[in-house]
């Protein structure tokens, strides 16, 4: 049994958890649950950050770009942006498709929960930081530019689905030979490992706490690797990360939710 933290609708707090080897069955408070009979809120409770350009084929299909204007090389340093509140959500939650969008972007990736105040930390060391690992969807409207942040497109309401729990660093071992797979209606569109990483685990939380605290609750995500799948309305996205855990949404017209809110209003 992996040892997991997961918020269950209606609960103020994260509760501590087992989840059976096959990932069907979680158990808590001595009762044993069905997974998909149960229904989540976001388990992490601070500010998750996205990375860029982290995977190795990311950075090659970037050829010649990354040379140019305004930059003119490649990143020395990791290059980030901040998922905020409004976009966090949770296991068979549904992911808005904005108005005017007919697609989405999936970002299938590992969130790397951090267990206590994280400041230039040595990369020997920096895995004593971390409390968890967690599924994440760092979902984003399709866009050119990464030279600049792109908040209309990364930070709408519903654009982070991550959970359904965290697993417990200890029930992992190493977070850098992970495969990261994700399906889309049921069929396989992408598959990689966190092996690909440019900076991996313990490399990025150096790096980023050379510049900036993390903080307790805060979430890293180490990036989302080249030809992330497009989705659309009425698609089911999975994603599965090995040893952590599945995170599945389906993807809703925006004005079919305001429409259901406004009903029960």
């Amino acid at each position: 049994m992996q040892k997991v933290r997961v918020r269950l609708a209606g609960r103020e707090h994260a509760l501590e958890a087992s989840v059976d080897p096959t990932g069907s069955s979680l158990m808590y408070e001595g009762v044993q649950q069905n997974i998909e009979e149960l229904q989540y809120d976001t388990v992490v409770s601070g500010t998750v950050y996205g990375t860029l350009l982290n995977f190795k084929g990311a950075l090659a299909k970037m050829g010649e770009e990354v040379y140019q204007d305004p930059y003119k090389k490649p990143p020395e340093a990791p290059v980030l942006y901040i998922k905020p509140r409004n976009t966090l959500t949770s296991h068979n939650r549904p992911v808005p498709l904005p108005e005017g969008s007919d697609t989405l972007q999936a970002g299938p990736t590992l969130g790397v929960v951090i267990g206590r105040t994280a400041s230039k930390v040595q990369k020997e060391h920096a895995l004593d930081y971390v409390l968890g690992y967690t599924v994440v969807n760092d979902v984003t409207v399709p866009h050119e530019s990464v030279f600049r942040p792109a908040v209309k497109h990364r930070a709408r309401d519903g654009f982070c689905p991550i959970g359904p729990w965290i697993v417990e660093k200890d029930c992992l071992g190493s977070p850098d030979d992970l495969t990261i797979r994700c399906w889309v209606n049921g069929r396989l569109v992408q598959e990689n490992t966190t092996r690909s990483l440019v900076r991996n685990v313990r490399q990025l939380i150096a790096d980023v706490t050379e510049f900036m605290t993390l903080n307790e609750g805060d979430t890293l995500l180490v990036g989302v690797a080249e030809d992330p799948p497009l989705i659309k309305a009425g698609d089911r996205v999975r994603i599965h990360v090995e040893g952590v855990g599945i995170l599945e949404n389906a993807v809703v017209p925006e004005a079919e939710l305001s429409a259901v809110k406004g009903g029960r209003s």
